[in-house]
């Protein structure tokens, strides 16, 4: 798929048949600010959201690095470098 080309789970009618929980997460996810990120005031901006159609699976596979570490099957700095390495090559392979 394209950069910046998605197809959203929430245009799928099966999906918002079976999870009575989609339009309010759709409702939460359209209405963060990533100016105002918190309730109370924070130094920084952003959001836990990223747009584009790869974000599940980095995801996915970052914590699974990351539940590793916390395992002891792999050291922190190496689940960090793991991580590292398997975004850039997602990010990449999908032209970004």
């Amino acid at each position: 798929m394209p950069p910046g080309t998605r197809t959203s789970l929430y245009e799928n009618q099966e999906y918002l048949d079976a999870a009575p929980f989609a339009q309010m997460t759709l409702e939460s996810i359209n209405a963060a600010d990533p100016t105002n990120p918190t309730v109370d005031p924070v130094p920084y901006t952003g959001v836990q959201f990223v747009a584009i159609p790869e974000f599940q699976g980095i995801g996915t596979q970052v914590g699974q690095e990351f539940s590793a570490a916390l395992a002891g099957q792999q050291s922190v700095d190496e689940a960090l470098a793991n991580a590292q390495s398997l975004t850039t090559e997602e990010m990449e392979a999908a032209g970004y």
